[in-house]
């Protein structure tokens, strides 16, 4: 299916591993142009350099962080027409899962929201007057299962994504009739990274369980969330509802949220 975004200009945060490289990867296929933001590069993202790629260094939890991003999108392509905000997951030296309320201080609780909430508000502030210029666009914000299924593990990222969905539907309304779509994407436990890393999830789960990490990742993780799937999410999985929400083809979508969790949330 051509998903008509050839030409299209797109900035992706957390762009140099997991979802977001996959999401670069699937733009770039479908003939995009983007803005890559992360921390830093990664072997995945140098393997796809090119005309259509631009690599911005930067930390997202600075404030300012999300705008260069946004204005380098037009130093280099003219515009922007796709925003997808990634970036998320566990801030710089932090280790999640935490297993209580308990284990966040007030500290852990600002960090995770400053990755996870304020850096997509503040990327949404800088695009959508571009958007607005060129008549449209598309934005798509990850989300999280843990946004709409509380639970004692990672208390403070499940209210921070669910401040994400909120945040849509409002961003949906408001800019809708001016031609700007916000949808977000919910994944389940994918394999990335955070899970995979030495000391990750796969680790701490380990420890927590007196198992190991394969284990952790091929049957515990997936038995303990009750996957229907009966395995983690693959990273290209998400991208593909990502750039689907990102391409015309989904015109008449909007405030809507995929879920892409191997059957992790089970209500209506």
């Amino acid at each position: 299916m051509d998903l008509r975004l050839s030409g299209q200009v797109a900035v992706v945060t957390g762009a140099s591993k997991g979802i977001g490289l996959a999401v670069v990867s699937t733009l770039l296929a479908e003939g995009a142009r983007v803005v890559a933001a992360s921390r830093g590069s990664s072997p995945g993202l140098e393997e796809l350099a090119g005309d259509d790629l631009v690599h911005v260094a930067v930390d997202l939890m600075e404030p300012s962080a999300p705008g260069l991003v946004v204005a380098r999108a037009v130093e280099e392509f003219g515009g922007l027409d796709i925003l997808v905000n990634n970036a998320g997951g566990p801030p710089p030296g932090v280790t999640l899962p935490r297993s209580s309320f308990f284990e966040a201080g007030d500290d852990d609780w600002r960090t995770v929201f400053e990755l996870n909430l304020f850096s997509v508000v503040r990327a949404v502030r800088a695009a959508v007057p571009l958007m607005l210029r060129r008549g449209g666009g598309a934005i798509v914000n990850v989300s999280s299962g843990n946004a709409r299924q509380p639970s004692q593990m990672n208390v403070d990222y499940g209210a921070a994504k669910a401040g994400v969905n909120n945040l849509t539907k409002a961003l949906s309304e408001e800019f809708g009739p001016q031609g700007i779509r916000v949808n977000t994407v919910s994944p389940g436990p994918v394999r990335t990274p955070w899970w995979t890393k030495q000391g990750g999830a796969a680790d701490v789960i380990a420890s927590m369980t007196g198992s190991d990490r394969d284990s952790v990742m091929d049957r515990l993780a997936p038995e303990m969330m009750r996957l229907t799937t009966g395995r983690l999410v693959d990273p290209q999985e998400v991208a593909d509802a990502v750039a689907l929400l990102a391409s015309p083809r989904s015109a008449s979508t909007t405030g809507a949220d995929f879920v892409v969790d191997g059957g992790f949330l089970k209500a209506v």
